[in-house]
């Protein structure tokens, strides 16, 4: 069987370390058979994203920073089961917020990123509820920040 890591490898992704919470919070909790994870901001990859999709940055770029938050969540996730991957048995749903203009219409695109990559790591467990929301500034600056809830057995 092909593990999670493989397959986001054959894609061209690298599932980073868990980060660790920056302020006072906890990066995930488990309550019963569900995980609910912290806000992910892309960080972790080969660049920073820091801007307003639509302004600074442009859709595309927008969605590959929605697909680092899904890394960090799928990190934050396997830690949460103990490293075990046969634990996790879906994303549940995810919730993202695009540092965007007032004017902005395309946060479902932009977290497509972040949806994709849970159906590639993932398969049919993969694909969840979701929301997408315009935010008029996200913490130090970043373009998109995404949360999630795991089924986890």
């Amino acid at each position: 069987m092909t593990s999670i890591e493989e397959k986001l490898a054959a894609k061209g992704y690298t599932l980073p370390e868990a980060p660790e919470a920056l302020f006072n919070y906890v990066p995930y909790v488990v309550s019963g058979n569900l995980v609910f994870v912290a806000g992910q901001v892309p960080i972790g990859g080969s660049r920073e994203y820091k801007g307003k999709v639509g302004v600074d940055l442009s859709v595309e770029e927008g969605q590959e920073a929605a697909a680092q938050c899904a890394l960090n969540l799928l990190a934050q996730a396997r830690d949460a089961a103990g490293g075990d991957w046969s634990r996790v048995k879906r994303c549940v749903k995810l919730g993202g917020f695009v540092n965007s203009a007032p004017d902005f219409t395309d946060q479902s695109v932009v977290l497509n990123g972040a949806s994709d990559l849970m159906v590639e790591a993932l398969g049919d467990a993969g694909r969840h509820a979701r929301f997408a929301v315009s935010a008029p500034s996200l913490p130090a600056g970043f373009a998109v920040e995404v949360d999630g809830v795991f089924e986890i057995s």
